[in-house]
């Protein structure tokens, strides 16, 4: 599935001395959290620093080299970012920020004291630069300073977690009568995020949007059982390159996104692949079955892109941190399949009966076993942003976010080729 023309330029970097002097790349270990709006389309991305990189001006350095160098952007693909950093590590010169204008910063309610700082701040805000206050379960009018802090900034985020639905409510109608977009953080089940849809909140975050929804009886539509089915026969029947493509051959609307997917200027094929079957040649067997399950997902327009890129991202990390050799391709799909049961609305038991995937498989996606489950779960914890490196060495750290960087573009890439669109640069 990987491209291996693709550049490594993506990862936020400082220069380290390498072998025989040679300077390398030193990733900024980072992550990606998306903000959806009620449509639960994109609104906007939080770009999280891991907690271990550090708060000094090295650290500095190396997030505005993010912005600088255009690697930020590309994490971002050209929508609106709040950076979740320090507010004292602000750059006193911070051109570098009013220069994107869609990149805004996420400010903690303890700024409002530090005078200094606050000067600072009324300057950026002069100049156009987006603030948004994580204001949590504080009451934001409790005192001068941070109703002064208040006036700064176009956006308020509440913790949904921390406040009664009745709080929750009451202070996002007030921001919103004041004219502050609200955003409501910490929505981590779905009978929360069903309340929030009914209150003026311009987004909505937090970790529902991976968790399936509860379903006593679970009832698959007509194309997701078909999807299901097509998954199932090219786990199962262990087909050659021409079962492939007769099995392929009966879904036209697949075969063109597949297709045309291989043969964008993403991935410089050294020659245009005309039929599924040379594309199962060319790639192989086991990497052109998961080419044609990531196809079928995306095509699943029904469920929010972002939950679809989160799928993608997840099966392109497994395979590049797999240490088992030739066991890449198996382990894509465990990353790919670990969100099927919140794509497809039903239980992974109950789809697993339908699939009837290779036991380390299975074993990965319903306990976390077998050779795949842990690497699963360390996954999960990156992208949770609670692996630290009381977990795992330092190195491997530094490995997943090279790895991450690298998955969010070929992830943004393969589902805007099978959507028909580019990538905004």
């Amino acid at each position: 599935m990987s491209n291996p023309n693709a550049s490594a330029s993506t990862s936020a970097s400082a220069a380290i001395p390498g072998p025989d002097g040679i300077v390398l790349p030193l990733p900024l270990p980072v992550l990606r959290v998306p903000m959806l709006d009620r449509e639960r389309q994109l609104f906007a991305y939080e770009i999280v620093f891991h907690g271990e990189v550090g708060g000094d001006e090295s650290f500095l350095q190396r997030v505005l080299s993010t912005v600088t160098d255009g690697a930020l952007n590309r994490l971002v693909r050209g929508n609106r970012a709040f950076l979740k950093m320090p507010a004292e590590l602000l750059p006193e010169d911070s051109d570098v920020l009013l220069h994107q204008p869609r990149l805004g910063v996420v400010l903690q309610p303890h700024v409002a004291d530090d005078a200094a700082l606050m000067k600072r701040l009324q300057k950026m805000a002069e100049r156009g630069c987006q603030f948004m206050i994580d204001a949590g379960d504080i009451d934001l009018e409790a005192s001068l300073p941070l109703e002064t802090l208040l006036q700064m900034v176009q956006f308020v985020r509440l913790d949904a977690s921390r406040l009664t639905p009745e709080r929750l409510q009451e202070r996002a109608e007030h921001f919103h009568t004041r004219g502050i977009r609200v955003v409501a953080d910490q929505v981590n089940d779905h009978p929360t995020y069903e309340r929030c849809l009914q209150l003026p909140l311009q987004a909505i975050q937090g970790r529902y949007l991976l968790i399936p929804q509860p379903i006593e009886v679970p009832v698959l539509t007509a194309s997701r059982l078909s999807m299901l089915r097509l998954m199932s026969l090219l786990q199962e029947s262990n087909p050659g390159p021409v079962e492939i493509g007769n099995i392929i051959r009966t879904d036209a609307v697949l075969s063109y996104k597949l297709l045309s997917c291989v043969n964008s200027a993403y991935f410089a094929l050294p020659r245009q692949l005309k039929s599924v079957e040379q594309a199962a040649i060319f790639f192989g067997v086991k990497r052109m079955r998961n080419w044609i399950d990531t196809m079928a997902l995306c095509g699943m327009d029904d469920r929010p892109p972002e939950l679809l890129r989160a799928a993608l991202i997840r099966a392109q990390m497994c395979e590049k941190l797999c240490a088992g050799k030739g066991q890449g391709e198996m382990a894509f799909t465990v990353g790919l399949f670990s969100l099927l049961d919140t794509l497809m609305c039903a239980p992974m038991d109950f789809l697993l009966t339908h699939l009837r995937l290779a036991p380390e498989i299975s074993d990965a996606l319903t306990g976390r076993g077998g050779p795949f489950g842990p690497l699963l779960q360390q996954i999960l914890a990156w992208e949770a942003g609670e692996l630290t490196s009381a977990q795992v060495p330092p190195l491997r750290i530094q490995r997943m976010a090279t790895v991450y960087m690298e998955a969010t573009q070929w992830a943004d890439e393969v589902f805007a080729s099978a959507n028909g669109k580019t990538v905004a640069e």
